[in-house]
């Protein structure tokens, strides 16, 4: 079990978060292919590498071109990223232009993915429903956007900051909730808790006022879906039937968990390879509006549709164009949240929509809304390359969009001359705001902060979905990564970086630099050095004892100072076996997000406890360097003793900040 090991781990609980795996973690994957096969990857999504030049450019938006155009992709990159099969849909001007599916929806029995009559989970797709009814609810003036949340709810969300969290906060992931990843995923139906229970049990803590950093929150999405239930008086799985599905005729859609049997009988597997072909269990979210939702692509199209007819049966036209174009900036010019969906203009061609994964399906809801055309696109694997999937369905919605709107076209823009200073200025470490805080699982924030540096050409190079990437200056403050269209940009005040984010994660989620005392670039070389003090001390104890005993040696110490000594040394054992203990717990609840449950409660208070060592190992320490300062010792001999108690401290410093020293088993 390596420090690198569990750094590796929280990776995996970024990875394992029903929206964005990757692109939550800047760190770097093993697993994930090298740039040059991601561009390779980007190649073939775009479908022009076997095109001639004459024929690049906007094509005309056919069925016969579009299925083509999806034939020629979809079967080459499910075999590339080994994905057992995909499903998209594609909608215009009002009518279904066309859905296909490819690859299979079964492995063993080779059932073919079917767009009319299989289902897929689309993650956080979902939240896009529960926002549409938060909507129908402010349509109807039971809901106001602006008002406290608490208004609408039988329990209180406590006071923090002094503001109160408000619906729209709500909508635009500004709630300021910090991550809540507890049963987020289970496998046992019977695990399960209502969404009552649920919202009421696992109040995550508030970590910054209302209004002011986006922080993806599915808490937050299942607090909405409450609203909705609360507000209405039914069930949600109730009001979403009624008010959603059956208008829109989507009869082969369900929030329900675990499925209808009817439904059930057309579920696609879910894989996490085609090398590993043994069908997954069928994913159990508690915090169901905000990703609970299995449909087919055919069905998702019903709702593109009435959302591009001005909200056709769902919304009136001014609640749609509200739901739609209200924008919460943070980082000017990235994409920014609407009420619900999200930015995802690409160059000049403007878009919403919404991604979304579980642990097996990573989907993607796109809709041009100039054009009145949209996309869907789900994939049952997540694939042998860390990351594929991601690809797949991010650059699907970007490829099609270049290949028919002549606004995709990538524009010619140059460095600027104030590259070098302005990266200068934003090199440096930096945290998620999307983490938990309070809890031990903070030590993901830690584990997962981002680097970026500067090149010699004053590019900054920070990495893209686990990719190594650069990006080049070309407004102040904002730049472009080589070779993709996404942006990122900074905001600064008194000549220090605020925040930062990039697309496609600036609507929900920004970096800024941690404090001091909790910025990698000083700890981790501190404990690293802890760890080599310690494991040198508790290496070279039985050592130097086996050599006494070889060569009948004396024992150096008498009286206190020996047994100083001897306690430090256990201590110090103590103190190692706390770091390891964390370790394999952490990497074995990441191992698989369905285990994060309160089954892991009793391993996880026996390691809070454990945390009473640590003060005793430091009180050894201090103890044994006092022996040691008072007897005539070696200036080694006294050197080592002040490095025990140092090291101590900093390993105490990393639980304090990792959220190990908490008490809580919300997280």
């Amino acid at each position: 079990m390596t420090f690198a090991r569990m750094k590796r781990g929280a990776a995996a609980l970024a990875a394992s978060i029903l929206w964005l795996p990757c692109f939550a973690s800047a760190q770097p994957d093993p697993l994930v292919p090298e740039p040059a096969d991601a561009q390779a990857e980007e190649a073939v999504l775009a479908g022009r590498a076997a095109e001639p030049e004459a024929a690049k450019g906007p094509h005309m938006l056919t069925k016969a071109d579009v299925d083509a155009w999806l034939d020629g992709v979809m079967p080459y990159a499910l075999e590339d990223l080994d994905i057992a099969g995909a499903v998209v849909s594609v909608v215009k001007d009002g009518e279904l232009l066309t859905s296909r599916g490819y690859g299979y929806a079964d492995l063993e029995t080779q059932k073919p993915m079917d767009p009319a009559s299989t289902l897929v989970r689309p993650g956080s797709v979902s939240k896009l429903f529960t926002w549409t009814a938060v909507m129908q609810l402010v349509e109807q003036g039971k809901v106001d956007l602006d008002e406290d949340v608490n208004a609408y709810l039988d329990f209180t969300i406590p006071e923090a900051f002094g503001a109160p969290i408000t619906v729209r906060n709500l909508l635009t992931h500004t709630s300021g909730f910090e991550e809540a990843i507890k049963t987020l995923i289970v496998k046992d139906p019977a695990n399960m808790p209502d969404l009552e229970k649920y919202v009421k049990e696992s109040i995550p803590a508030r970590v910054f006022p209302p209004g002011t950093t986006p922080a993806y929150s599915n808490y937050a999405t299942a607090l909405a879906g409450y609203i909705v239930q609360h507000v209405s008086g039914q069930s949600f799985d109730d009001y979403i039937d009624e008010y959603i599905f059956a208008p829109l005729g989507m009869k082969h859609s369900s929030f329900r968990q675990p499925l209808p049997d009817e439904l059930a009988a057309m579920m696609s597997q879910g894989y996490e390879d085609v090398f590993k072909a043994e069908p997954q269990y069928y994913e159990i979210i508690p915090a169901a509006p905000a990703g609970s939702l299995a449909a087919t692509a055919d069905d998702m199209a019903k709702f593109m549709i009435a959302h591009l007819d001005n909200g056709g049966v769902l919304l009136s036209p001014e609640t749609a164009e509200e739901m739609h174009t209200t924008l919460d900036p943070h980082l000017p010019p990235l994409n920014a949240m609407a009420l619900g969906f999200y930015q995802q203009d690409h160059y000049g061609l403007r878009s919403i929509g919404h991604g979304g994964d579980t642990m097996f399906f990573h989907s993607n809801l796109s809709l041009f809304l100039d054009h009145n055309v949209g996309l869907f696109v789900s994939v049952n694997s997540s694939g042998s390359k860390g990351g594929g999937s991601l690809f797949l369905r991010e650059r699907l919605a970007n490829n099609f969009g270049e290949r028919y709107f002549a606004e995709a076209a990538p524009v010619e823009e140059t460095t600027l001359d104030t590259a070098a200073a302005h990266g200068a200025e934003i090199a440096g470490v930096y945290e998620v705001s999307r983490s938990p805080v309070t809890n031990f699982m903070a030590v993901s924030r830690f584990l997962g902060q981002a680097k970026i540096t500067v090149d010699e050409n004053g590019d900054l190079l920070f990495p893209f979905v686990s990719v190594p990437a650069r990006w080049r200056e070309v407004e102040p403050y904002v730049w472009r990564r080589v070779g993709g269209d996404e942006r990122l940009a900074a905001t600064i005040a008194d000549g220090k970086v605020k925040q930062l984010s990039f697309e496609p994660v600036s609507p929900f989620m920004t970096y800024s630099p941690p404090p001091w005392h909790r910025s990698s670039a000083l700890l981790t070389p501190l404990l690293a050095a802890a760890i080599l003090v310690l494991g040198a001390t508790a290496l070279f104890w039985p050592v130097r004892a086996i050599v006494r005993a070889r060569y009948k040696g004396a024992f150096p110490h008498q009286g206190a100072t020996a047994l100083s000594h001897r306690v430090v040394r256990i201590g110090v054992y103590v103190v190692l076996a706390y770091l390891i203990g964390w370790m394999a717990l952490f990497t074995s609840m990441m191992s698989d997000i369905s285990n994060l449950t309160a089954a892991m409660d009793a391993p996880v208070r026996i390691m809070q406890i454990a945390q009473v060592a640590l003060y005793a190992a430091l009180l050894a320490a201090v103890w044994n360097a006092y022996n040691v300062w008072t007897a005539r010792s070696s200036w080694f001999a006294k050197f080592w003793s002040v490095l025990l108690p140092l090291a101590i401290i900093v390993v105490i410093w990393f639980a304090a900040i990792s959220g190990f020293l908490s008490f809580d088993l919300t997280y």
